[in-house]
């Protein structure tokens, strides 16, 4: 084993496990349920402090040290790219940050806005009125779309003529497209782009990759239902360690 990928099946997990396998680098996936709570066990959180999936630990790191761990989607497509010299250019600075700042767009609104969005659509009727929020969040997203799509609609990529990790961050969150809200024909440029990327075998073996067979709510108890609905909502902070 070279990296170990704590993982679930989201639209941030793909991210890691698409360009693994578009680098043909060695992993392997160690599951972390979201649902039942794993993410607050103790091991992922010497890992990841902040308790979100993914996280990566590199068992072979390039300067054949002790192991890296890496959490933050973005900053794990950085360190994989950089390590194996691909998807990201180096020398010349400006293609760099032409890549570094479409993953920053990313991680700071397309992966957020859409997460909200779909947050406040999956609330029930006993949260109360959430049409203001749902229409913030849908409006939004749409926003975004046209943010990707203005960019696309003269380059190939949305760094220019290579692909990069810029779009391999950006692509699972355009998968779902159709729960969003989005009529992808109203964006040609993004649906060229999206088709041109769920074409490749790399991207198609990177969306199959599963964390075990998926669970059935229906065979929880109402009391494990309610247990991980504190756990995942409403969260505060959690108390450091007593010295």
């Amino acid at each position: 084993m070279t990296i170990e990928v704590f993982y679930w099946p989201t639209s941030n997990g793909k991210k890691v496990t698409i360009l693994l396998e578009e680098l043909g680098a060695p992993y392997q996936v160690t599951p972390l349920n979201i649902g039942r709570g794993d993410q607050f066990g103790e091991r992922f959180l010497s890992i990841n402090p902040n308790s979100r999936m993914p996280a990566i630990v590199d068992h072979a790191p390039k300067d054949g040290g002790e192991p890296v761990a890496v959490f933050e989607s973005g900053a794990i497509l950085l360190y994989l790219a950089e390590k194996a010299g691909r998807f990201w250019p180096q020398e010349d600075v400006r293609a760099k940050y032409d890549v570094v700042q479409w993953v920053f767009w990313q991680m700071a609104n397309q992966g957020p806005k859409t997460g909200e969005r779909g947050h406040f659509w999956r609330l029930g009727p006993e949260a109360g009125d959430q049409a203001y929020a749902r229409r913030r969040f849908d409006d939004e997203v749409h926003r975004l779309y046209g943010v990707l799509n203005n960019r696309l609609y003269d380059r190939r990529y949305l760094a220019g003529a290579e692909y990069s990790i810029a779009d391999v961050a950006a692509y699972p969150w355009t998968v779902a497209w159709a729960q969003q809200n989005i009529d992808l024909d109203e964006f040609r440029h993004v649906k060229r782009w999206f088709e041109e990327l769920s074409a490749r075998p790399a991207v198609q073996r990177g969306l199959a990759v599963t964390a075990g067979e998926p669970e059935d709510p229906a065979t929880l108890s109402p009391e494990e239902q309610e247990r991980r609905r504190k756990i995942l909502f409403n969260q505060r902070a959690r108390p450091a360690p007593v010295a």
